[in-house]
């Protein structure tokens, strides 16, 4: 899909990978509506752009349709919608209170699912439309340290894999976007949680949001951000046994790691 003059929603998009994706759809001509629970960064966002700021919690499906229904009525319909938004609180499943898996669950997964069901009758009726997805490769070959947060990005691997599946011949595209390390708020400095366990080079969100763009032009399911994911990827799909003890080493390496 060609991005100018196409209407798209961005959330989370007040910093990291959704502002830099903001940058590059603007670049490319599009029309952006920017969300994100911290308003003033995405009216700074929406202000450098030249886009639109629209305020919505993500994880309470009356906003998302108000963010859809506003979004329509300023701009017109929408073409796609990026489900960027997400939080990667949690940890094990002994010590995380449920009320934070319920909040990680309502953010990173029910969110995508309020977008799908307020942006897609209009795509089908329209016969075309977008629907891009931020997972993560935490949702693919897991991660350790945050159940919670690998958990959830598994299950919106799921739901953009059926949505591509079984709306692709009426029109709809599906892709879904998952990095390895990319340097925004959530990886946090080189010596947090996230960058620790991050594998991999830690990459730029500009770079990630040049990959978006190029995906969606290529109307591509999986946006990868690094050639080595694809081997990763391929060795626990060869040989998941080996995967698993591999990925049990890399657990007990950082038990071991000296705490800062």
């Amino acid at each position: 899909m060609e991005l100018d003059n196409k209407v798209c929603v961005v959330t989370g998009g007040a910093s990291g990978i959704g502002a830099a994706t903001c940058r590059a759809f603007t670049a490319k001509g599009a029309r952006v509506v920017v969300t994100d629970i911290n308003m003033e960064g995405a009216r700074q966002v929406a202000e450098e752009i030249g886009g639109l700021a629209i305020a919505c919690d993500v994880s309470v499906e009356a906003e998302v349709n108000n963010l859809v229904a506003e979004s329509e009525k300023q701009l017109g319909p929408i073409d796609l919608f990026f489900n960027n938004a997400a939080v990667a609180t949690g940890g094990n499943p002994l010590n995380t209170p449920i009320d934070v898996w319920q909040d990680q669950w309502n953010i990173n997964v029910m969110a995508h699912v309020y977008a799908v069901r307020a942006v897609l009758p209009g795509m089908l009726a329209r016969g075309q439309g977008y629907l891009l997805h931020t997972a993560s490769m935490a949702g693919i070959l897991t991660s350790q340290g945050n159940l919670t947060y690998a958990t959830t990005k598994h299950a919106v691997v799921g739901l953009a894999e059926w949505l591509s599946i079984t709306y692709h011949d009426e029109g709809i595209r599906v892709s879904l976007l998952a990095p390895l390390g990319v340097r925004t708020p959530m990886l946090g400095d080189l010596s947090s949680p996230f960058a620790v366990s991050a594998a991999g080079p830690i990459k730029e969100p500009e770079d990630v949001a040049d990959m978006v763009v190029s995906g969606v032009q290529s109307e591509s399911f999986l946006i990868l951000t690094d050639p080595i994911a694809q081997t990763w990827m391929e060795r626990k799909t060869n040989d998941p046994e080996r995967w698993l003890t591999g990925m049990r080493r890399l657990q007990a390496k950082m038990n071991k790691a000296p705490k800062t």
